[in-house]
Parts: structure tokens; C-alpha cells; sequence
């Protein structure tokens, strides 16, 4: 790290205070503190002010695309009313709450896009968070919910989130204009609770999320709140509550004046509805069309040509990027996804590398679990033991590394090197898209529940 500052400054000191700056704005913004670790101590006032506020900085800092800037011309009636309503509320400096809500595909992120991006050109700060990794890497300036706002693991009902009031984190919400949380139908209730709790405290305003103009988003159609090993009643209780009282429009677009999460709070609630024109069979299934289907003859044939149809001439296309991103093949089970990842593995021209993991349990002084039964285990929130990669081939990630740089669960990227410990890769979507990221090996656990 200190190659770089050495052009510029030949005072070793001076790097070296440079240096310890910087890994404090890393530690910082993954909401460590460097005096947790034994590095060497600052002697010199390097840009001081500028470390407090590394997360301000760069929200600052983030491009707005012109596309994002035009996209409210591209709306549709319904998606304008949206959104002309939530930038009044920005334009009169107004507090509001506000939840979008429709299936997949009728355009939630495409307004989300053009929300953060009018408030950005006007040189304010509107933050972009999601449940997820994968939705979050949808958004210019995406993090997760939980590394953006501090979001604890474990909750309760008076949860509260983990940020000072002195630190960068409380500073950058302090600063805020709008906040987008995306698919927040998957949250669990105390979280949102945790997040207006501690957004009142930190501004001083007792006002639902301490008077900022929160944008929620998500498909209360899909999964209820995941609570392991829990009851319906347990399910019920963790998601997110409303008693709305409705109004219907002509066009399908409902407004709702609703009561959510305490008895004194009433918000305008904004709702996009999209209507599915596929013919149903017996109200519950529909038929695929025959040209987006594969006839199965053999599993070994039906996977080849699942692949032949997806990947066309791979040989050729193998480095492009958008050849890549352009592509995924998506299966129920992890078996079969392991089935499609060794074929086409074995399309790949090029050398192979195979990565092993390093299995072990803590405090097993009696071998009970020897490494080899540990080694067949598949566990989802874990890579394999054996890892197949070769140049060109596309990766996931199933992990939280480093969202600021879009490194997130579910981010794509494709391979570009091999390296003992570590694998150059490109990303391959999202923000960040052609990016270069060294993956290097890291520690993971899991928790005693999973």
C-alpha cells in the first residue's frame, strides 16, 4: 500500500502516517476500530477530518448516469404519480413515509434509479439499501441494510442499531435526504423497528425514522421473514404488519392510508400493480411455451443441450463480459446446480485450478468429526470443499465481503486468474461491473443453529 504514496512523498514517515490512515478508513467503514489492532500508531495529522467522514465522502463521490437522470420520462403514468409524489415531499423538505410494492418486474428498481438519481444531481445524499446483497448491487450506491445501518444479528423488540453518535455512520444519516430500503417485506419487524428507533435518537426528531423521507420497497407475494426452526406464529409476528385502509383507482393503482408498527403512525402507502396475461390450467398452473423449453430425452443429453442453448459457441465468447453477464442458468436444488457447474466446467478451454477448503472443528480434542467427514459436507452457506475454476469461466459470490465495492451475496464475476491463495476476477454486473477484485481465502463459521 505504501508503493503509491512513495511517488509522491519520499518522507517515510509521512508515508507511513498515510498508510495507518487509510486501513483506519477501511476498518472504519466495516465498522471496526484500528485500536483493536496492534498496528503502528498515527504521528503525524493526516487528513484527520476527511477519516472521520469516510462515508460521507464517498456517497459523494458516487456518478450519477445520465440514463438515471432521464428515467422519469420513461415512466409510466402510475410509476410518475409515484414518483412526482415522493420528490414533492424532497422539494418542500417534507417528512415522509412511503412503501412500494409489486411483483418482480414492474419496475420497483427502475424507480428506485430515478429517485437517488434526481436527489444526487442536486448535491444531496440519498442512501440505497436493500435485505439482500444481490438487490442492493441492482442500485447505484447499494449496501446491504445490515452493513449500511448497523443492523444487529440477533433481535428483540428494543433492538437497537450499532452506531455512535460520533461516528461516520451517524454523520452520513444525519446528512441523508432520502433512504431506500429495498425489499424491506423480507426484514424482520424488529429490524425496521431497530432502524426508526435508532434514527430517531440519532437526529433528535420524534418522528417515524426521525423525520427522513424513507422509501420502502419489496413483494409482500414472495417469502414471509425467515426465523429458523420457527412456528407460524413465530413467522407471522417477525414480518412486517399493516392494517391499510384502501382505495382503488381505475387503473389498478391503490393508495392506501395505513397504520404499520405503532398506533400513532399514519403514512401515505403507494402501491404498483402488475397483471399477468399468461392463460392459467386449472386456476393454479400455467403452460410454458414450447420455445422456452428444453424436450428431455436423457439427463445427461437435456443438461448438454440446456447448456448448448444458454452458452452458445463458449469457446469463442469465453473473455467477453457481456457474453457472461448476459447468462445464468437457475435450478431448484444445490445437486443439480453442482450437475450444471461440472459440465460446464469441462466446456472451458484453458488450464484448471482446484481450490480445497481447510475443515476443522474447534475444541474436538477426541477427533469425533475427522477431517474427511467433514470435507463431504455441502452446506448452502458455505462454498464446496472443491472449488473448479478456469479463466473465463462466471463465479458467484455467497457471501457479504465488501458491499462498498459491490462485493456482495449473489454478485457475478468471472474468473481472469489463479493465484495460490487468492483469485483475480472481474465483476460482471451491477455498479462495479468490470471492476478488478482479488478473492482472497478467508475464515467462515457458521453458527451453532445452522
Amino acid at each position: 500500500m505504501s508503493e503509491d504514496y512513495r511517488i509522491h512523498c519520499q518522507n517515510i514517515h509521512r508515508v507511513q502516517d498515510m498508510v495507518v490512515t487509510e486501513i483506519r478508513g477501511y476498518l472504519k467503514s466495516m465498522g471496526k476500530n484500528i485500536k483493536e489492532f496492534n498496528l503502528l500508531k498515527i504521528t503525524d495529522d493526516v487528513n484527520l477530518q476527511c477519516a472521520l467522514h469516510r462515508e460521507v465522502q464517498e456517497e459523494y463521490k458516487i456518478v450519477v448516469e445520465p440514463e438515471h437522470l432521464s428515467a422519469r420520462d420513461s415512466l409510466n403514468c402510475d410509476r410518475k404519480i409515484v414518483y412526482d409524489e415522493i420528490m414533492m415531499h424532497v422539494d418542500n423538505d417534507r417528512p415522509g413515509l412511503f412503501f412500494i410494492d409489486g411483483p418482480g418486474g414492474t419496475g420497483k428498481t427502475f424507480v428506485y434509479k430515478a429517485l437517488l438519481a434526481q436527489v444526487r444531481s442536486r448535491g444531496l445524499i440519498a442512501l440505497a439499501t436493500a435485505s439482500s446483497g444481490a438487490a442492493a448491487n441492482n442500485m447505484p450506491g447499494g449496501r446491504t441494510a445490515h452493513s449500511r445501518l448497523k443492523i444487529p444479528i440477533n433481535l428483540n423488540n428494543n433492538s437497537m442499531c450499532k452506531i455512535k453518535h460520533q461516528s461516520g455512520t451517524a454523520e452520513l444519516i444525519r446528512s441523508a435526504k432520502q433512504i431506500i430500503w429495498d425489499e424491506a417485506s423480507m426484514a424482520k419487524r424488529q429490524a425496521i423497528k431497530a432502524v426508526d428507533r435508532t434514527l430517531q435518537d440519532i437526529i433528535g426528531v420524534r418522528l417515524p425514522f426521525g423525520g427522513k423521507i424513507m422509501v420502502m420497497g419489496g413483494d409482500f407475494r414472495q417469502v414471509f421473514p425467515v426465523v429458523k426452526r420457527g412456528t407460524r406464529a413465530q413467522t407471522v409476528d417477525s414480518s412486517f404488519r399493516m392494517s391499510p385502509l384502501w382505495r382503488v383507482t381505475k387503473k389498478m393503482r391503490l393508495t392506501i392510508n395505513m397504520r404499520a408498527l405503532n398506533d400513532s403512525w399514519f403514512s401515505d402507502f403507494l402501491l404498483i400493480v402488475g397483471d399477468g396475461t399468461e392463460e392459467s390450467i386449472d386456476e393454479n398452473f400455467i403452460r410454458i411455451p414450447d420455445d422456452m423449453t428444453i424436450p428431455f430425452t436423457s439427463k445427461e443429453n437435456s443438461i448438454k443441450e440446456l447448456f448448448n442453448a444458454i452458452f452458445p459457441s463458449i469457446e469463442n465468447s469465453v473473455c467477453t463480459l457481456e457474453y457472461i453477464a448476459s447468462r445464468a442458468i437457475l435450478s431448484t436444488r444445490n445437486e443439480s446446480v453442482d450437475e450444471i457447474i461440472d459440465q460446464m466446467i469441462d466446456n472451458f478451454q484453458g488450464e484448471e485450478m482446484v481450490y480445497y477448503s481447510f475443515d476443522e472443528v474447534e475444541d474436538d480434542i477426541h477427533n469425533f468429526y475427522p477431517t474427511e467427514f467433514l470435507n463431504s459436507l455441502n452446506v448452502s452457506v458455505l462454498p464446496p470443499h472443491k472449488l473448479r475454476l478456469k479463466i473465463g469461466c462466471p463465479m458467484i459470490l455467497i457471501q457479504n465481503i465488501d458491499p462498498s465495492r459491490g462485493l456482495c451475496n449473489g454478485t457475478r464475476l468471472i474468473c481472469k486468474g489463479f493465484h495460490r491463495n487468492s483469485i483475480d476476477a472481474e465483476i460482471a454486473a451491477g455498479q462495479h461491473s468490470g471492476e478488478r477484485v482479488f478473492l482472497i481465502r478467508i475464515p467462515l463459521s457458521l453458527f451453532e443453529d445452522v
